[in-house]
């Protein structure tokens, strides 16, 4: 299995990996998402290390269970050869109705048949209110016509 564009990385190519990216995991589907993945891919999520697509999928199946109506966008923030930075937010809220928008950055590498062989991220959450939400497409990913806020990252 391979998935398109492969390294090295353009300014076009890298920008069309971010927002695959972005359009896959705002599907909320373990199954689809896994699969950009190479088989032992390695994670650093938060304070969680995962290896693999088994701990990936269990991970990403926990993650949409507790956050309700993800919303995600993405932002190229730098590319080199095999490499890609991203920033990017996302809302979503808890159980109990409470609104939060997570801002962080992921560094990713890829291997030459363009499946991510790592992702190291770095997550912050901070709590708003319903009407402070700035991401209200509806659900699976945005819209193309859709720019990310401005002032976002």
């Amino acid at each position: 299995m391979s998935r398109p564009p492969f390294p090295p990385f353009t300014e076009e190519t890298a920008l069309q990996k971010v927002r695959m990216a972005e359009d896959a995991w705002n599907t909320r589907d373990p199954d689809r998402v896994v699969q950009a993945y190479t088989e032992d891919s390695f994670w650093r999520n938060r304070s969680e290390f995962l290896s693999g697509r088994a701990d990936i999928h269990a991970f990403l199946t926990r993650k949409w269970q507790r956050e309700k109506d993800y919303r995600l966008v993405k932002s190229l923030w730098a590319f080199a050869d095999d490499r890609i930075a991203v920033r990017f937010a996302y809302e979503w809220h808890d159980d109990q109705g409470q609104w939060f928008r997570s801002y962080g950055n992921e560094n990713w590498r890829f291997a030459s048949d363009g499946l991510m062989a790592e992702r190291h991220a770095s997550i912050n959450d901070v709590a708003i209110n319903a009407d402070e939400r700035l991401f209200d497409w509806a659900p699976g990913p945005r819209p193309t016509d859709l720019a990310p806020p401005k002032g976002l990252f």
